[in-house]
């Protein structure tokens, strides 16, 4: 891998992370076209350590308050009930579903999972999927924004069972095109929640799981796939390029529909599927021997 390929999936990795459109999917398509040798799960991994630092800054009030909160709850009984330290227990339940699967489909993850057509099936499935969860969103918020307001939940109604749902839906993020956020948001807005708050807990949620992984990966960043050097380049672009990303995208979500996002996911995924079909694409363009 070049500086220069680096520094470019560096950006791709910064400015998709966050935005419901899958950043996995994204580097897999940035090689392939550009005809470089696919990045491979373990490049992609080690770069979300860059992102996710960029969530723990931004968000490191909440994070504070809520590890604080957590920590303090494991003797003090009078706490237990504190929404922060609720929220604690509710990030470790919902990190569990994407941590089980992942250690489980590990070859998968790295293999079949990054077959093309498979990534041009969940960016158009997907896209459906947050189409149709944004337009229930939309339904609630006809009515004014104190009925929005009544009608959907805020975090301090997380529990268990949504806890787990988000989730599931994070770990279905597992496979390219599907999208971390665009998942957990989907999940969340189909179960009643604001866009704020399904928002706000998919970027906590993705914290410990995205960390875990990185970390994991790291173990093999030396052995040439991926090339520390160029990988550690790139992970410092995705963090200052994300850190951006996580300003906008939670102004923009403030008010705006998640429309643009769904007509993109789908018109990539025709457009990738009209490519491979037409011999221009190899499914397994650019992916690593072995």
């Amino acid at each position: 891998m070049s500086w220069f390929e680096s520094f470019v999936l560096g950006l791709v990795q910064g400015l998709t992370e966050f935005l419901p459109v899958s950043s996995s999917a994204h580097l897999r398509l940035t090689a392939a076209f550009a005809h470089w040798q696919d990045p491979g799960a373990a490049f992609t991994a080690i770069t979300q350590i860059g992102t996710e630092a960029a969530v723990l800054i931004y968000f490191r009030k909440d994070i504070a308050r809520i590890v604080g909160a957590w920590f303090r709850s494991l003797w003090d009984r009078r706490i237990r009930g504190d929404h922060d330290a609720t929220m604690g227990w509710l990030v470790i339940v919902g990190s569990i579903p994407i941590g089980v699967l992942g250690l489980a489909l590990k070859d998968a993850i790295e293999g079949p999972f990054r077959d093309l057509r498979l990534i041009a099936t969940t960016l158009v499935v997907m896209g459906v999927v947050l189409g149709i969860a944004d337009r229930l969103a939309a339904r609630d918020e006809t009515g004014g924004r104190h009925r929005a307001a009544a009608q959907r939940k805020d975090l301090t109604r997380l529990d268990t069972r949504d806890g787990l749902i988000f989730g599931m839906c994070q770990a279905m993020a597992l496979i390219p095109g599907v999208s971390r956020s665009g998942a957990t948001i989907s999940g969340g807005l189909l179960i009643g929640y604001t866009r704020e708050a399904a928002a706000r807990y998919s970027f906590l949620l993705a914290v410990p799981a995205v960390l875990a992984s990185g970390l994991f990966e790291l173990k093999d960043a030396g052995k040439g796939h991926p090339a520390w050097p160029q990988t550690a380049f790139a992970t410092v672009i995705a963090f200052v390029v994300g850190y951006a990303v996580i300003a906008w995208f939670m102004r923009f979500i403030s008010s705006k529909s998640f429309m643009p996002f769904v007509i993109y996911r789908i018109l990539l995924g025709l457009l990738l599927f009209a490519l491979v079909g037409a011999g221009v694409l190899a499914p397994h363009a650019g992916e690593l021997a072995g």
